[in-house]
């Protein structure tokens, strides 16, 4: 009788450690299935914004690639001096159209200024335009000013320009170093500047970008990488931990055997 109680005792002691044993399991993979997923949407969101990113530069880089570069590359007034002018004077008036309204367009005159200059660095008199637009829209002219109704404000803009000129006898000016073109420029639409800092932001957001989805990477390949080996430290843990609680059993069985007897 007393043999059999101390093994009964032995048993329910037993089960009842494992039934502890198998709870505190159950709750350490539950929280760790609610922190995996967590992380997990966490890392999906870093992952979006790090495509979004790129994929936008993408963008910018394709619309500054179209535009604005473009134009940079085309341009063949790269060269730069200094030019001195020799006259300035309003030579015709050019018809222009201008907005009233949502479907109403109506024409007007604005003076066209030409203005000649010499390059110092060649000593050629060449006519001289504001940027590439007013030299491929009116080669002749210097300055195209925004079409008004009120002449005489476009006017008085054009003879202010003509008289800055005047004043200002040295300019800086861009020209053709192959000497094709018979004009130069006073600026140019879009310079060495202006191109770097445009493609600044978009080259920023493409490396921003990049650095976010390889921290994401690196991150997940750290975690599992961490998960390997505490998975190969328990399986080596495992068997020791098993033998160990076998042997306490084992004593507890054979010590209630003896206090039976």
């Amino acid at each position: 009788m007393f043999l059999w109680s101390g093994s009964k005792g032995a048993q329910g002691s037993g089960s009842e450690r494992r039934t502890i044993y198998q709870k505190i399991r159950e709750y350490d993979v539950l929280e760790k299935r609610r922190t995996v997923t967590a992380l997990k949407a966490g890392e999906d969101r870093a992952i979006l914004l790090g495509l979004s990113m790129i994929l936008f530069s993408v963008v910018m880089y394709f619309v500054l690639g179209i535009t604005m570069v473009r134009s940079y590359s085309d341009s063949v007034w790269t060269e730069e001096s200094n030019c001195t002018v020799l006259n300035s004077s309003i030579i015709a008036e050019i018809n222009c159209n201008y907005s009233c309204g949502s479907e109403c367009r109506k024409s007007s005159r604005f003076p066209c200024l030409q203005v000649y200059v010499r390059l110092n660095f060649t000593g050629k008199v060449l006519r001289l335009s504001y940027n590439e637009e007013t030299h491929e829209a009116h080669p002749q002219c210097f300055y195209i000013p925004k079409c008004r109704k009120d002449h005489t404000l476009m006017h008085s803009i054009v003879m202010n320009i003509s008289e800055r000129l005047k004043m200002h006898q040295q300019v800086l000016c861009y020209y053709d170093p192959s000497e094709q073109q018979d004009s130069v420029l006073l600026t140019r639409l879009y310079g060495h500047g202006a191109i770097i800092s445009s493609l600044l932001w978009p080259t920023c957001m493409l490396v921003g970008g990049t650095l976010i989805i390889a921290m994401v990477k690196l991150t997940q390949y750290l975690s599992l990488l961490c998960e390997q080996i505490s998975r190969i430290k328990r399986m080596g843990l495992y068997p020791l931990t098993r033998a160990s609680h076998t042997r306490v059993c084992t004593l507890k069985f054979n010590g209630g055997i003896q206090d039976g007897v």
